[in-house]
């Protein structure tokens, strides 16, 4: 079962990614209720790393032990073109928050459900993220808030994933294709995350336009049918009680080296694509491969399961439910160990899983990590 959600898809030199098709995620509502337009502007970014970086106030040591119990390193991810570095998550807070699309406005949105910084809410910015807060991602190493729609039982409760696996990835610096202009197969120039970094993506529910990036809904476990599913009704039914049922979605990974945010939190963002010249390619407006990461939210299912939908979908009744499927991203790294996976994992282009850092170090699993959700259901706040 952990296979499937740690391994995540292989990338091989001759072929595109697995989930490089979006798979029944563009249906389109008769008559759509977008949110209301907030108003923002773009965040210019200082530099191609982003915001100054704000070290962790305690000894970054505390939070690391040997891998895998004796310091060994990870093997190669070749065949695969990509470095990988991947961790697991459980679930965190519940709020009616979006610091980005509603900054300061608490309770402003639909119900969301947050992974990662435990601090995370309307009132967040990058420096209280990076001062502040545990973190439901194995250590407060990684205090960057991850967020989505929560997924709601249809009978006043919400339900809360299991684990979430997040898997991030891309060719080394050194890599021609992502370091030499000249490559007839050039993707553009590889560079870390940025400090700062936010953004959205999947269904969009400012405009209700089709869904930027690849999502889909998947089930594993005993008596289910695997596959990739555009709705939450459709994957149910493959799906039966005491299965886990996934929702996987996919980030971007073109940057346009110029902003943190923008004023629809997508514009600065976006993603490769094979196109009509064959090979993989950033946008010439976002010409920087920064890595990209999945995120699996994986939800034990019940006899009702039929009837599950997401916090947004109330908002655009006319789709089938589970079709706005989206998630938020704010990256609050600790800066030297974001460092740490970034040259090793992928720059050394590794196999890295369970937050190993490739270089000897792992992150410290926090206290009270569990592989399901106790309790898995929460009344609708």
């Amino acid at each position: 079962m952990l296979c499937a959600v740690l391994t995540g898809c292989k990338v091989t030199a001759k072929g595109k990614s697995s989930h490089d098709t979006t798979t029944g995620s563009n249906t389109s509502a008769p008559t759509p209720t977008p949110e209301p337009v907030p108003t923002t502007s773009p965040t210019p970014s200082p530099s191609l790393l982003g915001e100054a970086a704000i070290a962790s106030s305690f000894d970054i040591y505390s939070e690391l032990v040997k891998a895998g119990g004796t310091g060994a390193i990870p093997a190669s991810a070749s065949p695969d073109v990509v470095g990988a570095f991947r961790f697991i998550c459980n679930a965190g807070q519940v709020l009616r928050d979006d610091p980005i699309v509603y900054p300061g406005q608490p309770g402003k949105s639909h119900l969301h459900q947050f992974y990662g910084n435990t601090g995370a809410n309307a009132a967040s910015t990058y420096s209280s993220l990076r001062q502040s807060g545990q973190s439901t991602c194995m250590s407060p190493l990684n205090r960057s808030a991850y967020w989505m729609p929560a997924m709601l039982d249809g009978v006043g409760n919400v339900v809360r994933p299991d684990f979430v696996s997040i898997y991030y990835k891309r060719r080394p610096k050194t890599d021609p294709v992502v370091s030499d202009p000249n490559n007839p197969q050039y993707q553009g120039k590889a560079v870390n995350l940025p400090n700062g970094l936010k953004f959205i993506f999947g269904y969009d529910m400012l405009t209700g336009k089709t869904p930027t990036g690849f999502l889909w809904y998947n089930c594993q476990g005993s008596g289910s049918t695997p596959g990739k599913y555009s709705s939450l009704p459709e994957a149910a039914r493959n799906c039966p009680a005491g299965a886990q049922l996934g929702a996987i979605i996919e980030a971007p990974d073109c940057w346009d080296g110029k902003n943190l945010d923008s004023a629809n939190h997508r514009d600065h963002v976006s993603y490769s694509s094979y196109g009509d010249w064959g090979y993989k390619k950033c946008p010439s407006t976002h010409p920087y491969v920064i890595p990209t990461f999945t995120l699996g939210a994986w939800f034990t299912t019940d006899s009702n399961v039929g009837n599950w939908r997401l916090s947004s979908d109330e908002m655009f009744p006319n789709l089938p439910r589970g079709s706005t499927f989206h998630a938020d991203f704010w990256m609050a790294w600790d800066p030297t160990v974001h460092q740490m996976w970034e040259d090793n994992c992928l720059d050394k282009k590794l196999n890295c899983s369970a937050g190993d850092l490739g270089n000897g170090w792992q992150l410290k699993q926090f206290a009270g990590f569990t592989w399901n959700a106790n309790p898995r259901l929460v009344p609708v706040p």
